[in-house]
């Protein structure tokens, strides 16, 4: 992993760390911004530098990788086509590709194969819809991150509205996954040719075999143009949907947006390769000659993925715990919305307890007795004003009738909780912050936040804005600080608590009080000096969380503190030191609840430690956690729960850090949990899907089908739905919001 002797101390200011790995075309390299953040510099081979025709093809990449960069690529931070060496840098994505997962535990089956194929055709359907076309997906240019799978290596892509560069006398791909229109006439390939090579990407992943493998790469593409693919070894269901995909006609092939549609009809698991009891390993030289030369890692390169042109285990600090404006195409949103037919009893739960048990019988309902509101029935509404471009945005809250939403676009809109029909809405112009949605709501006010229109830079670039709950007219509002993000891992700069809402000033230097429908400040308390701090909620209680701003600035909080803050004059009491870094997840019988950040890992929302502030004494507890669980945290019913990207639940003791239970629940991306009345708890994904699953056990109950074309949402994301009695209100993407009943679960979208 070390460099060697003649590598660059730094690239583009960037200095180096290690040598990641190295191919025909580049060298890859582990770096670091200012802030410590890991990147991974991509050096162009000092032979191509005078090269006309690669420069303009370094430039389509670099040009192409920011058209998509974010959701399901590795995001590009700076780059620098003039220079005398080019070089890009991307975000550092943690994880093996799926050639090297192939190569070390073979085939992919059951539930695994159905995620990797949703979340593969959902990255494909967005790099289609930035105009570009990949042009060289293959299992080296798969990274399967914690998060999901990413597409990388932008190579030899090209934007739909650009002219092809010629490339004379060459084809440029890897054979085994290539379209027949690509070796034929590579100049005219279009997405149809990136759906096919996903076709091939997903027999091999099925298999551990191409479907047009042969002894050499001459033989294998006269296959592709020529041949009928190999899909014996396919499981049947999938065989159905990827067949189309390697049509020799471009047009008799789906579309990405089609081939999604197909995916998620597809029952939740796919098996193995047919004929087979289940996934069967695969000798390693099965499937090296699928590698081509720049798909070499350095020696003693650390375990990852060796990209394309030494595109390497590109590891990822995304967001290192500091919020960041939206952009079109988010980077903290994740490649994987698997989806699921109806709401069927699930029986992929397991659980890791003595006498765990998964769930069995019909459609189980979760029980309630509570009334619904007056003339209910289900409904969905699009909240208008919102911004499309941003997926995620909106969060809901309820107070008797009224359900009030806002976030992105929208500081705040009231619907009715009967129909959903609008009262009125107040929209927010400029770009949102990530993770800022709704303040919070007393009986007369609800507050959000509004962000200034990027053609206002004299407005305050955030305001917390009160509304009139019954008028929906601005009442007040205040600038607003946004730092907080760093110290507690969760964007909240402002709570209500009680008819008080306490903000974080402008110049990000004090706490601040004020009537929620008045605005009339009851006090104003400085940050303990050298600290930068954030307000944080526990029930009817009041901390402030302080860090060292030297650690806030360099994103590295290991020393943050709690205080009690007296509602009535804001004074801070004692300093409570914590083991950091921590992030606030709830409030138990017995006070504060926080879970520990394992710094050590490249992802930045892996938790191994659970600590508790004691309400009245403030003695601090620690507990390990069994290992370090990555996902989105949350609380409910006395426990603490870590929900994967991969829809793995996994609930634990807060005074222990036992773990109580795990499941599978095949929900991708969700977030929660929130609990009801009845003990259940309920989780969802940005696609509007909701799974029930009872505190104790954790068996689960019913799933639903996605109701917005959303993805799997950011990670650390705050619960998307609230629960009112027997009705559960879910915001998801595409600014839409719907309810159903609780007892009556929707069996379709």
């Amino acid at each position: 992993m070390s460099l060697r002797g003649g590598d660059p101390e730094e690239i583009g200011g960037y200095p180096l760390e290690a040598r990641l790995g190295s191919g025909g075309m580049g060298t890859v390299f582990l770096g670091r911004t200012a802030s410590g953040r890991p990147v991974a510099i991509k050096l162009i081979h000092q032979q191509f530098a005078d090269d006309e025709e690669f420069r303009i093809r370094f430039r389509q990449e670099v040009a192409a990788a920011r058209r998509v960069s974010g959701a399901f690529t590795a995001a590009v931070i700076d780059a620098d086509h003039e220079a005398e060496h080019p070089w890009m840098a991307t975000a550092f994505i943690e994880g093996h590709t799926l050639a090297q997962r192939i190569a070390k535990h073979g085939p992919i089956g059951g539930a695994e194969l159905r995620t990797l194929a949703i979340g593969l055709t959902e990255a494909l359907r967005d790099i289609h819809r930035a105009g570009v076309v990949h042009r060289d997906l293959k299992p080296s240019n798969v990274v399967l991150s914690p998060e999901g799978p990413r597409v990388i290596d932008f190579g030899i892509s090209r934007a739909t509205d650009q002219q092809t560069l010629t490339m004379t006398g060459r084809v440029i791909g890897t054979p085994p996954f290539m379209s027949p229109e690509q070796l034929q006439a590579p100049r005219g390939v279009g997405p149809r040719s990136d759906v096919f090579s996903l076709g091939t990407l997903l027999v091999y992943a099925a298999t551990g075999q191409g479907p047009f493998d042969a002894d050499s790469p001459y033989m294998t593409a006269y296959q592709v143009v020529h041949e009928a693919p190999s899909l014996g070894a396919v499981p049947t269901v999938l065989r159905s949907v990827v067949e189309p995909c390697l049509s020799k006609d471009p047009e008799n092939r789906p579309s990405a947006d089609e081939l999604l549609v197909r995916l998620r009809d597809l029952p939740s698991d796919l098996g193995g390769p047919a004929g087979a009891g289940g996934g069967c390993p695969t000798r390693e030289t099965d499937t090296q000659h699928h590698l081509s030369a720049d798909d070499t890692p350095s020696p003693g390169a650390p375990p990852g993925p060796a990209e394309t042109d030494g595109h390497p285990h590109t590891g990822t600090l995304i967001g290192r715990h500091l919020r960041r404006r939206w952009r079109p195409v988010l980077a903290a949103a994740v490649a994987v919305a698997a989806i699921a037919g109806g709401a069927t009893l699930m029986r992929t739960g397991s659980s890791d307890e003595p006498g765990g048990t998964g769930g069995e019988g019909g459609n189980v309902a979760a029980t309630g007795s509570a009334a619904l509101p007056h003339r209910f029935e289900p409904w969905k509404k699009t909240v208008l004003g919102g911004r499309p471009d941003i997926p995620d945005e909106l969060r809901c809250l309820t107070r008797g009738d009224a359900v009030y939403c806002g976030g992105g676009g929208v500081v705040a809109a009231r619907l009715r909780a009967s129909d959903g029909s609008r009262v009125w809405t107040e929209k927010s112009p400029g770009v949102p912050v990530q993770g800022m949605h709704l303040v919070g709501a007393t009986d007369d006010t609800v507050l959000g936040y509004r962000f200034a229109a990027e053609d206002a830079p004299g407005d305050p670039a955030t305001e917390v804005v009160a509304i009139d709950a019954d008028k929906g007219k601005e009442l007040w509002s205040v600038p607003s600080g946004a730092q907080s993000t760093a110290v507690t891992g969760r964007t909240q700069d402002a709570v209500v608590v009680g008819s008080t809402v306490v903000t974080v000033d402008a110049s990000n230097t004090r706490l601040e009080a004020r009537s929620a429908h008045s605005g009339a400040v009851a006090w104003r308390q400085p940050f303990p000096a050298g600290t930068q701090c954030s307000p944080v909620p526990s029930g009817a209680r009041l901390y402030a969380m302080c860090a060292p701003t030297t650690e806030v600035s360099a994103t590295d909080v290991r020393h943050p503190t709690l205080h009690v803050v007296d509602l009535d004059s804001g004074t801070l009491g004692r300093s409570i030191a914590l083991k950091g870094p921590a992030q606030p997840v709830g409030t138990d019988e017995d006070g504060l609840v926080l879970l520990h950040r394992d710094e050590k890992r490249l992802v930045s929302v892996g938790y191994d430690g659970v600590l508790r502030v004691g309400r009245d004494s403030h003695k601090v507890t620690y507990s390990r956690l069994p290992k370090t669980y990555a996902g989105t945290p949350g609380m409910a019913d006395g426990s603490v729960f870590v929900s994967g990207q991969t829809g793995l639940v996994t609930a634990f003791d807060p005074a222990t850090g036992r773990k109580k239970w795990s499941r599978q629940t095949g929900v991708e991306g969700v977030s929660g949990p929130v609990g009801g009345d009845d003990g259940t708890l309920y989780f969802s994904s940005a696609s509007g899907r909701v799974v029930a699953l009872p505190a104790r056990g954790g068996a689960p109950l019913w799933t639903t089908n996605p109701r917005a074309e959303g993805l799997a949402g950011e990670t650390n994301a705050s619960p998307r739905l609230v629960v009112a009695g027997r009705v559960v209100f879910v915001a998801a993407a595409e600014n839409t919001v719907f309810s159903f009943d609780t007892t009556k679960p929707p069996k379709s979208g």
